[in-house]
């Protein structure tokens, strides 16, 4: 980048943010540019730009031979906040709950949250460990065993900096059987191709545990380890049997997997062995799909975990106050209502319910001023 723009652009918008956005490109925000009466004819006043942001249009936007043209005297107000968003596979419902609330809650230019497509629960705890992401999506599960270093984190230490920024809505826990595989229970999925979801997903963590409670070692399957989409096209196409998903109902691929296979179960996760896990594991709790969520299956019986929305201590405090406090406002009710089925189970109500992890200091405060939160 020349000096000259670095120069011009001094006060506006920090090196640092200038050397992240070109190291992390692509990355797909609004910006929004208020321009001074001298600023140059390519940016108009309030001019709302839609872009990807890469090396090659930086320079298009004028830094490489100016930086004054784009960031002209009131460009930026403050330096801008991005606030990344690990969520899941796109087929899931992470990812579609992810970007609404990425929509609603952003401010440009001062604040640019984005969502990303991940590999769940428990790759996104690591990416936000590892300063790969400021926040991600977690089953509760997941983000206490991660923050304790128990379960499926046992030896791997404590991520002790992991805090809770807000309980979005239950997780059901979904076991999807095609009809033609006659699988009617747990129990009947010995011997079967069953996939459990992929490496790195709070899905795979359950669905193991859910195999155990009834008495079932991964090894009287044929397992597989896809995302749900891909385990879903493979049913369609009479290579599985079963699969697993955890998720908030109802969930894309298994909607168009029940309207276009040849028919789907879901099987209940109830009676002795579902009442042993309920008291063994306290995130998880009683739970049903209403009848019709998918086509032709009736209400089911089944488990859940919360989904919760996680993020690191060393995300600054301020940042974090103002994202708790938009998710709570009346334009981000509007969003999530009109956006998602499990948008509307997203409440300030039950904000910090389930909380099996600290909540951030910058969240803290925020729900302590709503009243959600003791002093």
């Amino acid at each position: 980048m020349a000096k000259g723009a670095l120069h011009a652009a001094q006060g506006k918008i920090s090196k640092r943010i200038l050397r992240q956005i070109v190291d992390d490109y692509p990355i797909s925000i609004r910006v929004l540019v208020e321009t001074a009466k001298d600023a140059a004819p390519l940016c108009t006043r309030e001019m709302m730009m839609s872009m990807m942001i890469t090396r090659r249009n930086l320079a298009k936007l004028g830094f490489g031979i100016g930086a004054g043209a784009l960031l002209a005297r009131n460009a930026l107000a403050q330096t801008p906040a991005f606030f990344r968003i690990g969520t899941g596979g796109t087929a899931g419902t992470y990812y579609p709950v992810g970007g609404l609330l990425a929509n609603a809650i952003s401010n440009p230019p001062q604040l640019v949250l984005t969502a990303q497509a991940s590999n769940g629960s428990v790759a996104n705890i690591n990416s936000i460990a590892s300063g790969a992401l400021e926040s991600g999506f977690s089953q509760a599960d997941v983000a206490y065993w991660a923050y304790t270093g128990t379960g499926l984190f046992d030896g791997k230490g404590k991520m002790e900096d992991l805090r809770l920024l807000a309980n979005l809505y239950p997780e059901s826990i979904h076991l999807v059987a095609a009809k033609s595989a006659n699988i009617k229970s747990v129990a009947d999925l010995k011997g079967k191709r069953v996939s459990l979801d992929e490496p790195g997903s709070g899905t795979l963590v359950d669905a193991r545990i859910i195999l155990e409670a009834w008495g079932i070692k991964e090894s009287d399957v044929k397992a597989d380890f896809l995302k749900p989409n891909q385990a879903a096209e493979k049913m369609r196409d009479g290579g599985m049997d079963a699969f697993f998903f955890v998720g908030g109902y109802p969930t894309s691929a298994i909607t168009e997997l029940a309207a276009t296979g040849g028919g789907i179960d879901i099987i209940p996760l109830a009676g002795p062995e579902a009442e042993a896990l309920l008291k063994k594991y306290t995130f998880f709790a009683a739970d049903e799909i209403p009848a019709n969520t998918y086509k032709n299956v009736g209400a089911v019986k089944t488990l859940a975990v919360g989904a919760q929305w996680v993020t690191s201590a060393k995300v600054p405090d301020a940042v974090v106050y103002e994202i708790a406090k938009a998710l709570c406002s009346d334009k981000t009710r509007a969003a999530l209502d009109a956006g998602h089925a499990k948008g509307k189970f997203i409440r300030k109500e039950t904000v910090l319910a389930g909380a099996g992890i600290p909540v951030h200091a910058g969240a803290a405060k925020f729900y302590k001023e709503a009243g959600l939160l003791k002093a």
